[in-house]
């Protein structure tokens, strides 16, 4: 009989952001160097994902831990000058 890995679930906190050229590109502040992007939203989530999974399967196959997710706070702050 075949042993299955165990699979873990992890949620990462994702970055999306208007690109001046047009479309959106995305990121994973807890990944360093995961990013991606897309022409809409939708694509770019899907592209984000499978940049994920390609990450955490990099680490794996490495055998390097794979990071926890950063907590990530967002907020707006008014500049007068």
């Amino acid at each position: 009989m075949k042993k299955t890995a165990k699979k873990s679930k992890y949620l990462y906190p994702v970055i999306y952001e208007a690109a001046d050229e047009g479309g959106y590109i995305a990121y994973i502040p807890s990944l360093p160097g995961c990013h991606t992007q897309g022409d809409s939203l939708i694509e770019t989530e899907k592209n984000i994902v499978e940049a994920i999974e390609l990450y955490i399967e990099d680490l794996r196959e490495n055998r390097e831990p794979i990071p926890k997710p950063k907590n990530i706070y967002q907020s707006t702050v008014e500049v007068m000058f």
